[in-house]
């Protein structure tokens, strides 16, 4: 704690000052007790700058004490972020996830990060060892044999996944965008939680009531009070607890079967037939304000 209490005090430390802490950290770290370890970390992540070898080492430490570290230091560049992603796990991406200024390209590598852990993570699950992978290979290309058989006689599109909720990554960032206002990024996370075209997504945003965005969050099993903040953010006249009471009014079943046919409908067609099923309620509410009007024109004719 003494050298890091030093190291701590130099305003601007010279690259020989850095040098030298990279050098003494490691060493003095696994000789320290695990409360000194907590402590030392939380009092880098305030320094401006830090030696990149040491936010390597610090972030390669059990997310119990690296959190703190990667989602408040600001002396962390993207390109030590982009290694710490490539050599840590899940947890660790969470942890980045959650810092308050990411930049566009630590977004799009953040959500790289989660498919290819849940990739990683089917594939040991498939593979048992090596003969087990060589046989589910051979499999495959039987089966891909079959499919080109089959496609060449009738031409069809498999049916998308199966909904699955939000990840931690996924809420994270939702909530972020919307915080600040950014819809464009909003889209793109929510088309990627969902496994559809972005055009879905910006499809539902654009129902200035807020229910179809409710109804996906809450098919995503999004926390109540993630989704609220969401929709206020977006939908401000959501406030003073119109939300709520949106949330309070629906059946998470019905709208987990309502957004999976969005999402079949958008798999199939690329947008057409899901602008059908997201429209139905529109059409169906439109309807009797289309009805009244033209009473109201006949009811006019007549007086004339």
């Amino acid at each position: 704690m003494a050298t890091v209490s030093s190291f701590e005090s130099l305003r601007f430390p010279s690259r020989s000052d850095l040098h030298q802490f990279g050098e003494l950290f490691e060493p003095l770290y696994n000789a320290s007790t695990e409360e000194a370890r907590r402590q030392a970390v939380a009092a880098l992540s305030r320094c401006p700058q830090i030696p990149d070898e040491t936010a390597l080492f610090i972030a390669s430490q059990p997310i119990g004490v690296a959190a703190i570290f990667l989602m408040g230091a600001k002396a962390i560049p993207d390109a030590t972020l982009m290694r710490i992603l490539r050599a840590t796990g899940p947890e660790h991406a969470r942890a980045i996830g959650r810092r308050d200024n990411l930049s566009p390209v630590m977004i799009e590598a953040l959500v790289g990060s989660h498919q290819d852990h849940a990739s990683r993570r089917g594939g040991e699950d498939r593979e048992a060892s090596l003969e087990e992978a060589a046989r589910l290979g051979r499999e495959e290309r039987i089966r891909e044999e079959l499919r080109a058989l089959v496609r060449a006689a009738t031409p069809t599109v498999e049916a998308p996944p199966a909904l699955q909720p939000a990840s931690e990554v996924h809420q994270a960032l939702l909530v972020r965008f919307a915080r600040t206002g950014e819809v464009g990024m909003l889209a793109v996370t929510l088309a990627d939680a969902l496994g559809s075209s972005q055009w879905l997504s910006e499809r539902i945003l654009l129902d200035v009531s807020g229910r179809q965005l409710a109804e996906t969050l809450v098919a995503l099993d999004m926390p109540s009070a993630d989704t609220v903040f969401v929709l206020t953010c977006i939908y401000p006249h959501l406030a003073s607890g119109s939300a709520e009471l949106m949330l309070w009014a629906l059946d998470p079943a019905e709208a987990t079967l309502r957004v999976e046919s969005w999402q079949r409908a958008d798999s199939y067609t690329n947008g057409d037939g899901v602008r059908e099923a997201a429209n139905a309620d529109d059409a169906q509410s439109n309807g009797q304000d289309h009805h009244d009007r033209s009473s109201e024109t006949g009811r006019q004719r007549a007086a004339g």
